[in-house]
């Protein structure tokens, strides 16, 4: 191990230094709390053996800083110090220490508490080894390792999050293996879990980029997340996906393909995950994929995918949602809230491209439009329709358009295409 002595006083730090060495370990040197800390930030020490009384910072506040410094990770920290009253081992394990020696420090002890401290270290790094190989099992999928369903699904809003924020394309790619149900049935179930393991090998190699997430989707699907990564770089990949698994050359004599096992690929890529979610891009690719299969399958489709402008509604009254719905649902995204505070949050998360509120209580609705205002994310711009015939007046907003009752829906659709388009 490496063990960090900080000692201010040369003969000690001298004695010591051979103690350690005695011991089977290799001993580094600080003569104070700031070369601790700096040798600590630069190096991995496996232990610290740390003087209390020194110039500067004392032992206590150099662990406390030390201890902010590593933050989860833990590494044993040994008092020495010449100081024998209990108030000194209670401030000395608060300060974060895990044991204490007091001066003159004894050959024999230190070598054994060095000794406890490392049996306790192999432990920690055995039940930490159990537990990554515990979160593997639980991310993974048994068969193929790679990622399992689950884990894709959590880990696709970390991407996303990441392609909103720098503004940059993301593609997703499904791949099925092309007859896999006849492979089954002609090769058996062992054969067809080969076949499985084969193919998904094959896809991981060809999409192995250190963005690239590779998962099986279930049974013979699987699933590309291609992180800033344009339309022809989507079918690209697609492209080296299935001319990897055609390489194979496993015997398929049941296909209505070939003589060997393919896949169909389909793809969507979103230039700004602004709009759009996770959900809709996998449609997109699901939609390429089955173009793929419609094309006599073994082949890539990837489409560039431009998601419905989306429209947020509260209505009190349904009239509005009703007549929405049956004009504006082949050209927008509609998203229902019941209450101000719901509809609030949704602005906040889901970033609509316009708001448009039917309430007669219009001092509640114009409240909301100014905190919506107040939020710089969600600036969007507000259709109000009311039976307040003083509505107009209380209007403050640049982009709030208020539509008196009974509604014209000419003059509501007119507005709503205004703006979205």
């Amino acid at each position: 191990m490496k063990i960090l002595l900080v000692e201010d006083s040369a003969t000690l730090r001298y004695a010591v230094s051979l103690f350690i060495a005695e011991a089977g370990h290799e001993a580094i040197l600080a003569e104070d709390g700031e070369e601790a800390m700096h040798i600590v930030d630069k190096t991995a020490v496996d232990m610290i053996i740390m003087d209390v009384e020194m110039p500067g910072l004392d032992g206590f506040e150099t662990t406390r800083l030390i201890r902010e410094m590593l933050g989860d990770h833990w590494v044993p920290i040994i008092f020495v110090t010449g100081k024998s009253e209990e108030s000194d081992f209670t401030d000395g394990i608060d300060a974060g220490g895990d044991d204490y020696l007091i001066k003159p420090v004894s050959r024999v002890i230190l070598k054994a508490k060095i000794h406890a401290m490392e049996r306790i270290i192999t432990m920690r790094n055995a039940l930490n080894r159990a537990n990554q190989e515990l979160t593997e099992l639980s991310e993974r999928d048994s068969l193929t390792r790679l990622y399992n369903r689950r884990t894709f699904e959590e880990r696709c809003k970390a991407y996303w999050r990441q392609a909103n924020r720098s503004r940059s394309p993301i593609s997703l790619l499904l791949i099925d293996i092309d007859h896999f149900k006849a492979y089954n049935d002609t090769y058996g179930h062992l054969a067809g879990d080969e076949c499985i393991k084969q193919v998904a090998t094959a896809i991981a190699k060809s999409s192995n980029r250190p963005g690239d997430m590779v998962a099986r989707f279930g049974g013979e699907e699987f699933v590309v997340l291609l992180a800033n990564t344009p339309e022809s770089g989507a079918r690209h990949v697609g492209e080296l996906i299935r001319a990897a698994i055609e390489a194979l050359g496993i015997t398929h004599e049941a296909s209505d393909t070939t003589s060997h096992v393919t896949v169909s690929v389909g793809g969507a890529t979103l230039t700004n995950s602004n709009n759009g979610s996770t959900l809709s891009l996998m449609h997109a690719a699901d939609q390429a994929l089955y173009n793929s299969k419609g094309e006599g399958r073994n082949c890539v489709t990837v489409k560039q995918y431009i998601p419905l402008p989306k429209l947020l509604l509260l209505d009190r009254h349904t009239q509005t949602r009703l007549l929405i719905e049956k004009q504006l649902m082949s050209y927008c995204s509609l998203i229902i809230s019941n209450s101000y505070t719901e509809a609030l949050s949704t602005a906040q998360q889901q970033n609509p491209d316009i708001v448009v509120l039917d309430d007669d209580n219009t001092q509640e609705a114009l409240n909301f439009c100014r905190y919506l205002e107040e939020l710089d994310a969600t600036r969007v711009p507000v259709i109000l329709v009311t039976n307040n015939a003083e509505a107009t007046q209380l209007a403050t907003m640049e982009q709030l358009v208020v539509l008196p009752k009974p509604l014209d829906s000419r003059n509501l659709l007119a507005n709503i295409n205004r703006f979205l388009i």
